[in-house]
């Protein structure tokens, strides 16, 4: 048999396939189901070889500590096998994220074994996957979402005047409302907010409608939109159009950021969806109920709401940190510095 990887458990970086700890029928089976993920399947060329990597690891380490891997060994796992292979990857560094991924390409390969007749690898259904620390929201600052919605923000460009209007009208949207993307390129334009009329309905994920409310800032860049452009727009069409006429595309927002970015120096993570995040966050900071602000969000569960409660912490302790005569007083205290 081939030398072991190195500690590590990693492949050779070398451009080549990834070669497997086994008997013949084992590696044959795997290298199978690569190429099944490949060309049956149409995964993307990286998560075939991540899936492959993962598979690798794990067989290596079964053959360290019961010597070649067999079918028949897998099938026979028990629960304590699999954990220990998850403690190793932990230890090596590998966050629970990281950690679902390997458990989620080490189970793709278990049931191509069962649909091949080679029976189930019952081990891995019954250990738990890892529990994944959620990202917190990354919202921008209260300026710096309000400027991205003033006209005046715009960087110049050769765009026209009605694709300029739009785009404003969009980003407003989507800060003013807390919509996503596709929240706000899936209003028909029957159903586009106007002055006077203060909340429009807009179906969210699972197809569930919600009424959210409008603000007269944003009804007017709708407004300002509408007058604006040269495409007649179908009652039950999308209200926002490309520049051909055709339903907007989600990258020409995302686009329409990045140039927001670049005119007010934003960090990269001033996306079109850090709004939505602004708009949740912001209104929490303003005693905002957070019933309310899932609801408004369409969020089936209370807890995805409840992230933003920790960012809303975080950014009261950064205030504390900043503005506390006593917050520096660690770092003042040295030779010389006065005794508080």
């Amino acid at each position: 048999m081939a030398a072991l990887p190195s500690q590590t458990d990693e492949p050779p970086d070398d451009g080549g396939p990834v070669s497997f700890a086994g008997d013949a029928l084992l590696r044959a089976t795997a290298e199978a189901w690569i190429d099944g993920l490949a060309r049956e399947r149409r995964m993307a060329g990286n998560t075939c070889e991540a899936y492959a990597r993962d598979l690798h690891q794990f067989l290596s380490h079964l053959d360290r500590r019961a010597g070649t891997p067999t079918i028949a060994k897998l099938v026979s796992l028990k629960p304590r096998d699999v954990r220990g292979f998850m403690a190793a990857r932990r230890a090596d560094g590998l966050t629970g994220r990281s950690l679902m991924r390997v458990l989620a390409g080490i189970r793709s390969f278990a049931r191509y074994l069962e649909r091949e007749g080679h029976g189930g690898v019952a081990a891995l259904g019954a250990v738990r996957s890892p529990k994944v620390e959620r990202r917190l929201p990354r919202p921008l600052s209260m300026e710096s979402a309000i400027a991205v919605t003033r006209s005046e923000s715009r960087p110049d460009d050769d765009r026209e005047p009605w694709v300029l209007a739009r785009d404003a009208a969009v980003i407003a949207l989507l800060y003013g409302s807390g919509l996503r993307i596709s929240e706000a390129l899936g209003i028909v334009r029957k159903d586009a907010p106007s002055p006077g009329i203060d909340e429009v309905r807009v179906v969210g994920k699972g197809g569930k409608t919600r009424a959210v409310p409008v603000l007269p800032a944003v009804s007017q860049a709708v407004a300002a939109y509408l007058a604006a452009c040269p495409h007649p727009l179908d009652p039950e069409g999308p209200l926002f159009v490309g520049v051909k006429g055709g339903p907007l595309s989600p990258r020409v927002v995302q686009y329409a950021m990045a140039a927001l970015r670049g005119a007010l120096g934003l960090p990269d993570s001033a996306t079109p969806h850090a709004l939505r995040h602004s708009f949740a966050t912001h209104l929490l900071a303003r005693q905002g109920e957070l019933r309310a602000i899932q609801e408004l969000l369409g969020h089936a569960s209370l807890s995805t709401t409840q992230l933003y409660t920790r960012v809303d912490a975080d950014r009261l302790m950064s205030a504390f940190d900043a503005a506390h005569p006593r917050a520096g007083r660690v770092a003042a205290v040295g030779p010389g510095a006065p005794s508080r």
